[in-house]
Order: C-alpha cells, then structure tokens, then sequence
C-alpha cells in the first residue's frame, strides 16, 4: 500500500513538474560538448503578478512607503526600496543564478559567466514575477523565464529555447524581497541543469 501512494505521489509530482517546463524549440540533448556560457538577463516588459506593469508596481510600493512620512519620505524606504529593485538585478538574482549553475554542473566541467567571448550564450529573460512576501512567516518568490542557448556569433543559430512557467524559489529564510526573488533564480538554475544533466 505504502509502495503504492508512494508511485501516485511521484506521478503527480511529475506531471506537475513536466507542465511547468517547456521546450520552445531545439533540443536540450544540443547541449552535449558545450562547456562554458555567456549569461546575458533581460528584464523588458516583465509582467508583476497582481499589476498591469512593471511601472505600477513600483509606482504603488513607492507611494505606500511614503505615506507613513506624509510623502516626504522622511527615513528614505521610497527611494531605497526602488534603488534595489533595480540594483538586486546585478548584485543578487543574476550572480545567484549563475552561481547555482555552476555549483550543479561542476562535475561535468560545464560553467556560466560574464565573458562574451564564449562560444555560445545563455540568455535569461525574465517574463513575470512574484515577489513573494514575509509576515509571519516567508512566502517564496515566483519567476517565469524563457531560457535560450544560441551561438554567440551567430545568435540566429539557437541550440534550444526553454521556457519555466512560476518556478518558485528556493525555501530558505529570506526576510528581505531581494533575497527572496534571488532564491527563485536559484531554484530556476536548478531546474535548467536538471535537465541539462540527462544529456551531459
């Protein structure tokens, strides 16, 4: 009986798994014999869950914040809070992303960075996202993203087009929205090499 729920719940856990994840067009098995990427993340038109924009989004944090000081944003929560939402891009969901990357192909001698010199590029673009929230406890960040490998001097030749549909972040204690967020990057790097794995 055990051994029984026990094969439902992996089915299920994998039905789910395989209808948040898309191959858009090549094949993940074109990965094969690449051994370094240049990480390129794009964030352009990025839909935020419960807004109609990006803009609004902010627009709304940022007005909440200054509320409490009459508008005048006495303690600097308005400006800081915009600041990092844009700043955590580079100092905490891209480094984490490629981080994680290269923390779970080390083994198979595989990396991703900064050098566009690479052969071939990983582009990351970012199409909604969730930030997440702490109250009493934390509720994870949340990102879709279509993930595509092409030859960095010829971008029209894509080895493979991936998109994951709300991966959901990495449990950890993340008071702080940056931290959060970075953990759904974390968790898509995860998902990414996942795959990658089966045909390195």
């Amino acid at each position: 009986m055990k051994q029984l729920q026990f094969i439902v719940i992996f089915l299920v856990s994998s039905q789910l798994y395989s209808q948040r994840f898309t191959v858009l067009t090549g094949d993940l098995k074109n990965v094969k014999g690449i051994s370094e990427y240049y990480c390129t993340f794009d964030y352009k038109g990025m839909e935020v869950n419960g807004f109609e924009s990006e803009e609004a989004y902010l627009k709304e944090k940022i007005n909440k914040r200054r509320q409490y000081d009459n508008g005048q944003d006495l303690k600097g929560k308005a400006v800081s809070f915009e600041k990092d939402w844009y700043e955590d891009r580079k100092n905490k969901y891209e480094p984490g992303f490629i981080d994680y990357f290269n923390e779970q192909l080390e083994s198979k001698n595989v990396k991703a960075g900064t050098n566009p010199e690479s052969k071939y590029t990983l582009a990351l673009k970012t199409t909604w996202i969730y930030p997440g929230y702490e109250v009493a406890q934390v509720e994870p960040a949340k990102i879709s993203a279509i993930i595509t490998i092409f030859e960095t001097a010829n971008p029209s030749n894509v080895i493979v087009a991936v998109e994951f549909d709300k991966s959901i972040g990495l449990v950890k204690d993340y008071r702080k929205q940056g931290d959060r967020i970075k953990g759904a990057y974390e968790k898509l790097a995860k998902s990414l090499t996942i795959q990658m794995k089966r045909y390195l």
